[in-house]
């Protein structure tokens, strides 16, 4: 059930949360809102990576029955960060950063169980899309056992764009996919590396560029937990 202190309804209150910095994981918005202060939201939201998904009223109100205007925000429970950002950060702090991307990851508790292998297996940062990925709430918390307290996530814009500064700043870049030919056993996991795991259904779609010997198969085997997500 949905903590109703992760929501912020009604639009001047959004419009505040936005100016405020909140981290925000995503906003509803009735599908046909119009009015001079919902013109004001679209300009607050403007320059920022805020999904906003129109819906019809009726999902708004199974969510919450008081006066929420045609808008509801739902308040991430991570602060997120940028991948620009944290590469030379760990890189100046003589580290080999260790990433892990999730492509199409959407149930909160399966990435808080990915989340949870992650800080064991020592990964610096998870990455995520804007749009098409898990929200990182109080369930995503919960599933992890607190790892997303401390755990960096990188949401991004565009994952094409984040694995190519990726690649442009000597990371290694591999997908794990039942597809490949490479046994994830004998892998070299030393020097940067980001690793991508897609979805359970679809698999890996962001594979562009990566070399023959970058597809690990061990899509149900390795790191148990992350493509593997029932942990």
């Amino acid at each position: 059930m949905l903590d109703k202190s992760e929501m912020i309804f009604g639009v001047r209150a959004v419009i505040e949360a936005i100016q405020a910095g909140k981290e925000i994981d995503k906003i509803l918005v009735k599908k046909d809102i119009q009015s001079d202060l919902s013109k004001e939201l679209f300009a607050a939201l403007k320059g920022t990576l805020i999904p906003v998904q129109r819906v019809p009223v009726e999902r708004i109100n199974r969510i919450t029955r008081k006066n929420h205007q045609g808008v509801i925000a739902f308040i991430s429970s991570v602060t997120y960060q940028k991948a620009e950002d944290l590469v030379p950060f760990l890189f100046e702090q003589g580290k080999n950063p260790f990433f892990v991307m999730l492509d199409g990851v959407t149930d909160v508790r399966n990435f808080g169980a990915i989340a949870r292998t992650c800080e064991c297996a020592a990964v610096d940062a998870v990455i995520i899309p804007v749009r098409g990925s898990a929200s990182v709430n109080a369930d995503a918390v919960k599933t992890s056992a607190g790892a997303l307290h401390t755990l960096p996530v990188c949401r991004e814009q565009n994952l094409r764009s984040t694995l190519q500064y990726l690649k442009d700043s000597g990371f290694r870049i591999v997908a794990a996919t039942e597809k490949g030919d490479y046994d994830y056993t004998k892998a070299d996991y030393t020097g940067p590396l980001c690793i991508i795991m897609g979805a359970e259904d679809t698999g890996v779609s962001y594979v562009w560029g990566i070399e023959r010997s970058g597809f690990f198969n061990g899509r149900e085997k390795w790191a148990k937990g992350f493509e593997n997500q029932r942990v």
